[in-house]
């Protein structure tokens, strides 16, 4: 090898590196200044609980805690979860964005809780603010980004699914009158990270990615249907297009927890 041969290839591998730094810098929402974290990663500072049974700001049980640089929903407090669905949101409405989060579960279920939030949560959008959530309303008029991972009952369960309490959702051209849509996603075990990606174009186009690839996408969500209960009849004004809401991570008796949680608008 000629000494010219040698500075090219050690040229070259100084280039390779650096375009591998650039890249992984450019896949982090960190690295501009567009995205913006909507957990600080140290307390819930801007964040509001709402769980049902309850008044808004009561988080009861410290169901929702930091632990780590994670926003962990944990149930080490309850005696029975009597229903107590819950949700915390943060304190700001949003309309076209990207969401970036990751998620995992915990081997934590409250045993009296129902069974289909065995390994099951979510994270909601468009929804109403939690100031007009009632004491006694059990689920937020919403949308929801479901997460679910695989049990020895339901080897094959796909994550990133869509639910809808007091909501409805136009899929493949034409209102889809079903409370949950599945997703094309793979299924994963309950103690995996996954990273999920939730786009939101006001009221005309939702896409929902896991782990990079789009496994979801739906238009119109609006006011409608059912599931939802307890609510301000004032606030559910069905056919209405859903152009904006809050966001609120779900506690429905199992435990799980977030981390990297980052928005950009558009």
């Amino acid at each position: 090898m000629t000494k010219t041969t040698s500075s090219f290839i050690w040229m070259l591998g100084i280039v390779i590196s650096v375009s591998a730094v650039l890249s992984c810098k450019t896949n982090d929402p960190r690295s501009t200044e567009e995205w913006k974290a909507l957990f600080n990663g140290k307390n819930l500072d801007n964040w509001i609980p709402k769980i049902y049974h309850h008044d808004v700001g009561d988080n009861y049980e410290n169901t929702f805690r930091v632990v780590g640089d994670r926003i962990q929903i944990n149930y080490d407090g309850y005696d029975k979860f009597d229903n107590r669905y819950g949700h915390l949101f943060y304190d700001q409405s949003f309309s076209s964005y990207h969401l970036k989060f990751q998620y995992r579960f915990i081997n934590q279920f409250m045993e009296d809780a129902p069974s289909f939030t065995y390994r099951n949560s979510g994270v909601m959008f468009h929804s109403q603010a939690p100031q007009t959530i009632l004491k006694e309303q059990d689920w937020p008029i919403s949308v929801e980004y479901q997460m679910l991972a695989d049990w020895e009952k339901e080897p094959n369960r796909a994550t990133g699914n869509m639910c809808s309490p007091g909501t409805e959702v136009y899929y493949e051209g034409k209102m889809d009158p079903r409370h949950c849509i599945s997703s094309s996603s793979d299924s994963y075990q309950w103690h995996e990270w996954v990273e999920a990606d939730l786009i939101v174009y006001e009221d005309s186009l939702v896409i929902h990615k896991v782990n990079g690839n789009e496994v979801l996408r739906y238009t119109k969500p609006q006011i409608g249907g059912g599931v939802a209960n307890g609510f301000d009849p004032k606030v559910k004004i069905d056919g209405m297009l859903l152009k904006e809401g809050y966001i609120g991570l779900q506690s429905e008796g199992q435990g799980v927890e977030f981390k990297d949680i980052w928005i950009r608008e558009h």
